[in-house]
């Protein structure tokens, strides 16, 4: 008798609970949550942390420095008249003597990490789908990402500087959508949601993290800054690649079937363990390919997730709606931290509080994740976001009323900040395994030309609020309301091919008929 024959196979209670699909598959082999997971689902959330500090590390890098007479003699003051010569280097506007220079030349560089991050999210979306996976793509763009802020540091000009942010941009791109779908590829569907969440949690503590690493360096050069935060990253890259393991449904779609073995092995909790045995992997990819149609993501190439986005007409509706919610978020998202300076609160103070707001968003999410239908609360915040922002323009000028507008800032980006999260766990459930990346990289792609559009709308505002926080409110609201068109997915199986999609849109169809 052979040693497979020896092997014990699942027992009748899971077998029973294992209807033949992939996502059962995995949600019964890998067992309820368990450390293993935990960690994994910790080591991949943490790229999240670095992804925010490169966002927005240009809030105190590139940064008009403030001056001010250290002598009280105002007869031999003479810092203000002549603040093209200050000689600090605190940030590269006074390092190359910018000061003078127009807001073109002095934007530069924001706005070429801001290109960088759209050409490399178009750029590099299908490969973590196709070719590459999601774990060796998140550890690729998160080397180009810290390597180039590291070498960003010894720049000599403002032309090489933008270059290398472009560069920098162009590899931080991936790194979210990456990781978020990374780590919840790597649960059950039970805790999907939190799973999500962790990561957005990650980004709030890389956010929070900055200003008090920008102000604990603020007498230092910028050069240090970029220093402390990419350093860091370059040695994640490395934990990643030999501790964390790819995702079992990409192994699976892609045809290693000896790799989704093993990490299935690996990360299932110990109590479902001892009992995957070889035959009983045998017999369930019998039956999968009875089931399920996979030799056509197989055979994807470089830009066939996109082409079947295209191609099918509900995925492209789908696709064009949350995009569409994106765009509006991200402007919310994105300008709400460029326009708060603008209330005459101190940098650091106004960057933290907006930063800190973002936690009980995150924590929010995570408790109610689980029970948030995803329809309602994306449209709830969405509103919720856009009246505020409209407040934060009708009370400009009036006075006593600085800290009301403040408070309507901070619930108007907290309620964007948790549109966001949810839109993100909507979107990964909104599309199979094998376009999966894709399309959550193109929603996320839609946040940053939100973003990209929220400085030209902050500089009208300057005289006029209508023009920064009236137009962040509506197109919030506005493209909130395209959610009635998208179908709710809280608690549902997550499908791994386009067919597998199909065939349960037809079925909600026939429901819906009776």
């Amino acid at each position: 008798m052979t040693s497979e024959q020896n092997e014990p196979l699942l027992s009748d209670s899971i077998k029973k609970r294992c209807i033949i699909s992939l996502d059962n598959t995995i949600e019964v082999c890998i067992g309820d949550f368990g450390w293993s997971q935990f960690v994994q689902v910790i080591l991949v959330s943490l790229a999240w942390v670095f992804d925010a500090q490169q966002s927005f590390i240009s809030v105190f890098t590139d940064a008009l420095p403030t001056s001010h007479c250290t002598n009280n003699n105002n007869s031999s003051c003479q810092m203000d008249k002549n603040i093209c010569d200050l000689p600090t280097y605190t940030s590269i506007v006074s390092d190359w003597s910018l000061e003078c220079s127009s807001s073109v030349i002095t934007g530069l560089p924001a706005s070429s990490f801001f290109i960088g991050c759209l050409v490399g999210g178009f750029a590099l979306c299908t490969l973590a789908d196709s070719s590459f996976g999601r774990k060796n793509m998140l550890v690729i763009s998160c080397l180009i990402m810290s390597i180039t802020g590291c070498v960003t540091a010894i720049s000599t000009n403002i032309w090489m500087y933008s270059v290398l942010r472009f560069i920098c941009g162009f590899g931080r791109a991936s790194i979210g959508t990456c990781s978020l779908v990374l780590s919840t590829e790597l649960v059950g569907r039970k805790w999907r949601g939190q799973v999500g969440i962790i990561s957005f949690v990650c980004f709030t503590f890389g956010f929070i993290s900055l200003p008090w690493i920008a102000y604990l360096n603020k007498g230092n050069s910028w050069r240090v800054l970029y220093l402390w935060t990419c350093f860091p990253a370059v040695l994640y890259s490395i934990i990643v690649y030999f501790f964390v393991h790819e995702s079992p449904r990409w192994l699976y779609l892609r045809g290693h079937k000896e790799e989704f073995v093993q990490t299935l092995k690996r990360i299932a909790n110990p109590a479902t363990r001892g009992e995957l045995s070889s035959s009983f992997f045998q017999a369930l990819f019998i039956d999968l390919e009875k089931n399920m149609s996979v030799s056509a993501s197989r055979d994807l190439d470089l830009y066939s997730a996109v082409r079947l986005l295209i191609e099918k007409g509900w995925a492209l509706r789908r696709l064009m709606t949350v995009v569409l919610i994106g765009f509006g978020v991200g402007m919310v998202y994105y300008g709400m931290p460029l326009g708060v300076g603008d209330l005459g609160f101190d940098i650091y103070f106004s960057i933290t509080l907006n930063a800190i707001s973002e936690l009980p968003s995150s924590l929010i999410a995570f408790f109610l994740i689980g029970k948030m239908n995803r329809k309602g609360s994306l449209f709830g915040f969405s509103l919720l976001s856009g009246i505020c922002s409209v407040g934060c323009a009708l009370v400009e000028g009036s006075h006593g009323f600085k800290w009301f507008q403040m408070g309507l800032e901070m619930v108007s980006f907290f309620s964007a900040c948790t549109a966001f999260n949810v839109l993100l766990i909507y979107t990964l459930e909104l599309f199979p395994t094998c376009v999966r990346n894709c399309a959550v990289s193109m929603v996320r792609q839609s946040l940053v030309v939100g973003g990209a559009l929220s400085p030209l709308l902050v500089a009208l505002g300057r005289n006029n609020s209508l023009f920064s926080y009236g137009v962040f409110g509506v197109c919030s609201a506005t493209f909130g309301l395209f959610t009635v068109w998208l179908p709710e997915t809280k608690g549902r199986l997550l499908c791994d091919t386009m067919d597998e999609e199909e065939h349960m849109l037809e079925q909600a169809q026939v429901v819906d008929l009776k």
